[in-house]
């Protein structure tokens, strides 16, 4: 696995974590929540292009 990947992942959390208190210490629950979402969708993505790059490994692998 890449290290990389992992601290994409990571900064996004820290980022999004970030984000997330500072909207709700401001009264701003709604955008806090939607912030979180957003982060969450943005990880998604990115786990599942990798996937997507498994499934194309896996293929080849078993072409004859």
């Amino acid at each position: 696995m890449d290290v990389q990947l992992i601290f994409k992942i990571a900064a996004v959390g820290i980022i999004v974590t970030i984000l997330n208190q500072v909207l709700v210490r401001s009264g701003r629950e709604e955008q806090a929540t939607m912030t979180t979402l957003a982060g969450l969708v943005v990880v998604l993505m990115i786990v599942a292009q990798k996937i997507a790059q498994l499934f194309d490994l896996v293929q080849s692998l078993f072409r004859f």
